[in-house]
């Protein structure tokens, strides 16, 4: 199926690794010019850019090295952000401000930072990953889902204001997913007791009885950014292997 992403100018923020890099190759491979960020100093994206997405010039600073090497951005995908296994009586002011840099503003800057480029073309796709945690609280998660729900009522409010300017806006709302946030001996499993146990837990959990693949999350993604979904905005997508009912 031809999505229509063949030179399209993709930036995927945390793409250097799990979801992210699985989005940064699926757009590759079909034909988009992609940048990728994350705080290391490798990427597979045309360009690259090593930053930390919390700072505030950040996002500036991506989209001026997009612009300046391919004159335009198209696409963009907010996929930064993270967490530990916490409880809510024991977040401190600096854990949720913390947060909420990583995992909400992060992606309010960056979309901040390419909206008049897309205005001015009159074209745009935005995909937000978000969380199952974002539509029914994660208590192991406090600062997380408040964060991921918060990026959910975001989305809308994109989608809503500027598709008079042919920007489309999207999220998209994962359960857990087999990536190193997950499966690495300090991640999340491995917070929350044995390891294996609460894998083999976490995935039993989902109707379809395992936690998704990144490769699986980052498809919808890429559809979502294609020519293909040129009738969707505004739209929640989940992909959380039927976990968490539909919203109405």
């Amino acid at each position: 199926m031809e999505l229509g992403l063949s030179e399209k100018v993709c930036v995927v923020t945390g793409s250097t690794a799990g979801i992210g890099l699985h989005v940064a190759r699926q757009l590759q491979a079909e034909g988009a010019r992609v940048v990728t960020t994350g705080r290391t100093t490798d990427g597979i994206g045309e360009l690259h850019v090593a930053a930390d997405i919390t700072r505030r010039d950040t996002p500036d600073e991506i989209m001026r090295a997009a612009t300046g090497a391919f004159g335009r951005i198209d696409c963009l995908v907010n996929n930064a952000g993270g967490t530990d296994i916490r409880k809510l009586h024991e977040l401190t002011d600096d854990d949720w401000q913390a947060s909420f840099e990583l995992n909400l503003m992060s992606a309010v800057r960056m979309t901040r930072a390419v909206l008049p480029g897309m205005r001015e073309r009159g074209a745009g796709a935005i995909v937000n990953v978000s969380s199952t945690a974002g539509k029914r609280p994660s208590g192991g998660m406090p600062d997380y889902s408040v964060m991921k729900a918060g990026l959910l009522s975001y989305s809308r409010l994109v989608a809503d204001l500027y598709a008079g300017d042919g920007i489309r806006c999207n999220a998209v709302t994962p359960g857990p997913t087999a990536t190193r946030a997950w499966l690495d001996d300090g991640g999340l499993a491995a917070q929350q007791g044995n390891r294996e146990e609460v894998l083999a837990k976490v995935g039993s959990g989902r109707p379809l009885g395992r936690l998704a693949e990144p490769e699986e999350i980052a498809a919808v993604i890429v559809f979502l950014l294609s020519d293909r979904a040129s009738y969707v905005t505004g739209a929640a997508w989940s992909a959380d292997g039927g976990t968490v009912p539909v919203i109405i």
